[in-house]
């Protein structure tokens, strides 16, 4: 990656930050909707972690990933719509005019969606942790359910703006968001997959690479350093990251290509 490429992201990456500080109901509907799950869950079905397959876990330890990847979706979902914006007021268009590195062009938005997420993440682990949440690794699991959150993030941001800019739309790209309710919810969301009785939800939640990131968090809050439980979900974050950011950087090609 060349000095130019390096200089170009940073400005507008620069400017997508700005942009997202201007206009904070961006990322609060999404901040509080997180929220919203981590205190109501907790409220309402803590009670079962009660049963022998949740082993003593904390409740509030269980459902916090859900919280955070419910975040690491949304916040990563406005990458796209910044590119959409962009290009319904004709900034795209203009930009594409410019001897502007068209790699920046793609990834100042996708740094700018994680700049958001990682103040969303960070918020919501405060409240959990002032909900008395405990974790098993202390601070620095903290720092790791931070990192996968991010990476998680980064991997919906790459689908996020493959669709934008294939679509040029905002409806388009808000319905192809419509992947984070599957993605929530055929998983180990409330109960440990030992639990899950269905036969077709117990095969969703295996083939959801979510499942891995909820497990992964849930190792590090709940479970100690276990090494395997830990790297599922980094690899399921390397996967998903090189189909989605293949698919927004063939998207990107394409867009440019048109003008």
């Amino acid at each position: 990656m060349g000095n130019n490429v390096l200089r170009d992201t940073w400005i507008l990456s620069k400017r997508s930050i700005v942009t997202v500080i201007r206009n904070p109901f961006v990322f609060i509907p999404n901040l509080l909707i997180s929220m919203f799950f981590l205190v109501v869950y907790d409220s309402g079905l803590s009670g079962i972690s009660e049963l022998p397959a949740f082993e003593g876990a904390n409740y509030l330890a269980f459902i916090l990933p859900v919280s955070v990847v419910s975040a690491a979706i949304g916040g990563a979902g406005g990458s796209g719509q910044a590119i959409v914006k962009d290009i319904e007021n004709g900034f795209f268009q203009r930009l594409l005019l410019t001897p502007a590195s068209r790699l920046s062009i793609v990834l100042g938005p996708i740094i700018a969606g994680m700049f958001q997420l990682l103040l969303q993440t960070i918020l919501i682990i405060l409240i959990a942790y002032i909900m008395g949440v405990e974790s098993a690794t202390g601070v620095l699991g903290m720092g790791v359910v931070l990192l996968i959150a991010i990476g998680w993030g980064l991997a919906f941001a790459g689908y996020s703006v493959g669709i934008a800019l294939k679509t040029k739309n905002a409806q388009a790209a808000q319905a192809g968001t419509l992947i984070f309710f599957p993605l929530i919810f055929l998983s180990t969301t409330f109960v440990p997959y030992d639990l899950i009785e269905s036969g077709w939800l117990k095969v969703a939640a295996t083939i959801n690479p979510t499942t891995y990131i909820f497990e992964s968090m849930r190792a590090v809050l709940i479970d100690g350093w276990v090494f395997w439980d830990i790297a599922q979900g980094f690899i399921a974050i390397a996967i998903a990251c090189l189909i989605t950011i293949s698919f927004a950087a063939f998207s990107a090609k394409k867009a440019v290509s048109r003008g």
